[in-house]
């Protein structure tokens, strides 16, 4: 509690002196400091969390009832907040746990029992991947092909601003939807609708990269142009980088290869493809990092013992041998993982299991909600998790996606090697080393300004919509990440070509430092600062052409006006042909629109 103290006057025994007056008025104007002091006096509400066996639960969301602010128990499950007033209330939610809330006195350390939510209970709700206030969707209903698994996502609707005026969107790194996406038209075969995140596809690229400011995470800039496939609309570029890492400076890294050794990895596009993978990966480790191997299949346990990243020619040799047999016993195998991560977990460092598998988890605990419990409680302890996939035909999208998010990591999906060298070589700090952790933007539009909008891309997994406890699920973003985000608009004004001083909205960036409590922000106004599309900079036309793209593969009923040659057409002038990339992408629209007439004319003769 704040102190108080009381001065030590003395008081003239002249009472008419003029000194007297003097020190009369000096004494009154302390007094009223003391007074204002008092009113304003800060209290310390200090506790710690435990469960229900007294173990500390890290990461408890807390929410300050008085101030509506929110603040995170650390790892020994312990915390303090600044308050005005001697006693408040909190609100505590934690991953696994029973919604608690409790009185807490800055003259008593609390300790706040948690009750587990049990087994035959789902611990999680469903995530959202964005959230609009009070919304009501529409069913809707999508198919997957064989025995591959994707989440059956609802495309996000136009909103009317007067009545739903913000939105939100979580924000994270994963980029496994355009790969796999690639992988399906390199077989000359359709794309499953469900495959296909526009976030994803449009992120597959770091557009327009524009360092943050020193004492800044981020940097942020706003965009409008035109609507290619509705005329009467604008299209909002939001851009978003995240600040690069020093190398030099970055903490030692714990990482566990947690590799799938199964028989149904037995394919040259699985574990051999996994092994090239990783040994690209090595080159890049520092002796200060440490790197362990468990893997799963014919046998479970440790492959390689904890060694140092330096030690490269080891890791590679071990990684060599590795030969595929057996069964899927993954959850063992995450087990195993954990706790040897657990062992050598780094206080302050890069604790990281890396988990590269088809997915097909078919012996032990296979169910997700049992896969969640186990890779949430060790995310609660600083253990993240990165997934990569790999293979065709049993591989489970839907599964690696989840266990990503639920470890506060990210996904990616490995179709060839370069795809490998991309993701861990050549963006392997974006990857591995996160900036930001529950990273989410809202959007507030201007009902003045703004008629409707359509968020494009983030759109939520059917079960997590049916779920009305569901939240807004926060992602990791790396160092060095540009995140490219798209909404289209009906604007009641026209806009003119510049700036003008009316704001369209607001985007707020919510954010936590890594291995931070507190939930920080960062507010960009939406300024209208439109051009024509063809004038727009290269990277905003591709970003356009890519959602075009991504729309034709969904059948989105917002797109169905385009065709291929438009899209082909937009994407022609806009990529950089020295960039392979740019020119790969350019070999897929090529591939999409053979796939796609094919079927429009095979059911035009039917």
């Amino acid at each position: 509690m704040a102190e108080t103290w009381t001065p030590s006057i003395s008081w003239p025994s002249d009472p008419g002196t003029p000194k007297y007056a003097i020190r009369l008025k000096v004494a009154i104007t302390i007094l009223l400091l003391l007074q204002v002091m008092q009113a304003k006096a800060q209290f310390y509400l200090r506790g710690e969390l435990r469960d229900e066996s007294g173990k500390p639960v890290a990461n408890a969301k807390i929410v300050l009832r008085s101030a509506g602010y929110v603040y995170f128990s650390g790892s020994s499950g312990g915390f303090g907040i600044t308050s005005a007033t001697a006693s408040d209330s909190i609100d505590i939610t934690a991953d696994g746990f029973y919604p608690h809330s409790a009185k807490v006195s800055a003259q008593q350390f609390a300790v706040i029992p948690l009750k587990t939510i049990s087994r035959n209970s789902s611990i999680q709700k469903p995530g959202l991947s964005s959230f609009t206030k009070g919304l009501v969707f529409n069913d809707q209903y999508r198919w997957t092909v064989g025995t591959e698994t994707y989440s059956s996502l609802l495309e996000n609707e136009f909103i009317e601003t007067g009545k739903f005026p913000e939105t939100g969107f979580a924000v994270n790194i994963h980029k496994a939807s355009y790969s796999n996406i690639r992988r399906f038209l390199n077989m000359e075969s359709p794309v499953p609708p469900d495959a296909v995140r526009l976030e994803e596809v449009l992120n597959y690229f770091n557009f327009n990269y524009k360092a943050p400011p020193r004492d800044s995470i981020w940097a942020g800039s706003t965009r409008l142009s035109d609507c290619p496939w509705n005329k009467n609309n604008k299209l909002l570029f939001l851009q978003l980088s995240a600040k690069k890492l020093d190398m030099e400076k970055v903490p030692p890294g714990n990482l566990v290869f947690l590799i799938d050794i199964s028989g149904s990895m037995d394919m040259p596009n699985r574990l051999p493809l996994l092994k090239s993978a990783f040994q690209l990966m090595v080159e890049n480790l520092r002796p200060t990092d440490t790197v362990s191997i468990v893997v799963y299949g014919s046998t479970v346990g440790v492959w390689m013992p904890p060694t140092s990243g330096g030690d490269k020619k080891t890791i590679k040799k071990y990684i060599e041998d590795l030969a595929p047999g057996g069964a899927t016993a993954g959850a063992s195998g995450i087990l195993f993982a954990y706790a040897l991560a657990k062992n050598k977990f780094i206080p302050g460092g890069n604790n990281r299991v890396i988990l590269a598998t088809d997915g097909d988890f078919n012996v032990g605990q296979t169910s997700d909600k049992e896969l969640e419990e186990l890779i949430v409680r060790h995310r609660m302890e600083g253990i993240y998790l990165t997934c990569l996939g790999v293979g065709m035909g049993n591989y489970k999208d839907s599964k690696l996606e989840m266990l990503a998010k639920r470890g506060n990591g990210n996904f990616a999906y490995l179709d060839h090697e370069k795809e490998a060298e991309k993701v861990l070589v050549t963006e392997l700090t974006q990857t591995l080393y996160a900036v930001a952790n529950d990273v989410f933007v809202n959007l507030k539009f201007d009902p003045e300004q703004v008629a409707g909008y359509r968020l494009i891309g983030f759109d939520n997994k059917l079960n997590a919509l049916n779920d009305s406890t569901s939240e807004l699920e926060g992602g990791e973003v790396g160092s060095g990440h540009s995140l490219m985000a798209m909404v289209e608009l009906s604007l009641k004004h026209p806009p003119t070509v510049g700036k003008v001083e009316t704001a369209l909205g607001r985007a707020e960036i919510a954010y936590r430092l890594p291995n931070d409590s507190i939930t920080r922000r960062h507010v960009l106004s939406i300024e209208p600062d439109y051009k024509p599309l063809n004038e727009m900079d290269g990277c905003h036309r591709m970003a356009t052409s890519l959602v075009m793209f991504g729309s034709m593969l969904k059948a989105s009923p917002y797109t169905k006006n385009i065709t291929w040659n438009e899209v082909q057409a937009l994407a022609q002038g806009a990529v950089e042909k020295e960039n392979p990339l740019h020119t790969e992408y350019l070999r897929m629209l090529e591939q999409a629109k053979k796939i796609y007439s094919g079927k429009k004319k095979r059911k035009r003769s039917e």
